[in-house]
Order: C-alpha cells, then structure tokens, then sequence
C-alpha cells in the first residue's frame, strides 16, 4: 500500500517504514512533487498533525498521513510541547534545542538550591518528561487519528550516537540509565511514541476493506 507521510525527515521516514514494515510503501512530499515547507501553525500536536495532512491531501488527493511529535518536560510547564523542534529558534538545529532543554533546566535547579540555602522549603526539581505524538491518516476524505506516548526523564548530558532529534537526552523508563540514542534502533521502535501511534495506523490500515 503506498501512503504519503509529510516530513522531509530522512530519520523519521526510516523509522516509520521500519516500524509499518513491508506491507507499506511511504512516499515523501518531493516524490510527490511538493517540495515547499508544508505548514504547522496549530497551537495543539493534533492540529498541526492534522494541518499538515490535510495540506498533502489538498494537493495530492491521496492516502496521505503526518505527525507531529512533542516533549513535554514537568519542571518546564510541559515546554516545550507543540514548539519542540523550534525550542531554540526556527532554524530546528535540534543540537541546540538540546542544549537549551539542558540549560534551562540547569538554571530552575540552580534556582532551587539557592532557594534552599536561604532556608525557604522547595520541591526537587523532576526530570520527568514524555514523547507525544499525534498522527493524522487521511483515506477517502476522512480523518482518523493514533496516538502514542513514551515515558522517561530529561538525562543531565547528551548520550549515544543513535536515533534524531532529543533522543540523546531522553532516559525511556523502560531502559534505566540509557538514552534512546544508546540503545538500538529495533529497541526504539518497539517503545516509541512514534511506534505506538504508527503501529495502531497500521492495525487501522489492515483491517480496512481497501
């Protein structure tokens, strides 16, 4: 079955193709013949999911999906969520967003421990943090749409040399004191956010009379 997923993201394609397997066959917005910056301006994951599905489907009138995918840290206020890929400014240089992620919160803990040594009573600061990613399918018109989420902590230095994105300082619950980008691509794909929501796609997909 041949899908079009909206990104231009050569580490997201190879992970969504991994993770649908053989029966699916993605095909990016260029191969398409739109090579301009498909737009995402909602103020939720699921708007700007749906937003850039429904730009591809105008265009192309075909099966058509995309996501959008948000970090959403405890001690940040769920920042940087629906802003993740441009935390650190429009260019989506996600070294930087890293390293912006890291020093904020440095600079709450920072906060807090001379907060403490003027006697006042403050909570530690958490790590906790979450991957959240919305996907918009789009057959026949009609929207459906997956989610998925991974649990885990914000690590205190970037790790590892897999994966994109956050994923050199995100600890996932499920492998205590490693990165996503220490652990294997396989590994990944069988917790990820991303995998939940493509994986309840795809099970959609199966199962419809197309």
């Amino acid at each position: 079955m041949k899908i079009v997923f909206a990104t231009g993201n050569s580490g997201k394609l190879r992970e969504a193709s991994e993770i649908l397997g053989g029966g699916f066959e993605l095909v990016t917005p260029a191969e398409m013949g739109i090579n301009e910056e498909i737009p995402e301006t909602g103020s939720t994951l699921k708007a700007n999911s749906r937003q850039k599905a429904e730009y591809l489907w105008d265009r192309c009138g075909c099966i058509c999906f995309a996501d959008d995918t948000g970090l959403e840290v405890d001690a940040l206020g769920g920042a940087p969520g629906v802003h993740t890929a441009r935390y650190a400014g429009e260019d989506k240089d996600f070294n930087k967003n890293m390293d912006k992620l890291l020093h904020d919160l440095s600079v709450i803990e920072t906060e807090v421990r001379m907060a403490s040594k003027l006697g006042l009573s403050m909570k530690k600061v958490s790590r906790r943090a979450r991957f959240r990613s919305v996907v918009t399918l789009i057959i026949d018109g009609e929207k459906h749409y997956f989610d998925g989420t991974l649990e885990g902590e914000i690590a205190r230095r970037k790790s590892g040399n897999g994966g994109f994105g956050y994923d050199p300082v995100f600890l996932p619950d499920e492998f205590p004191g490693q990165t996503l980008a220490d652990i294997t691509e396989e590994q990944k794909n069988g917790i990820s956010h991303r995998g939940k929501a493509l994986r309840a796609m795809a099970e959609y997909l199966k199962g419809r009379d197309m």
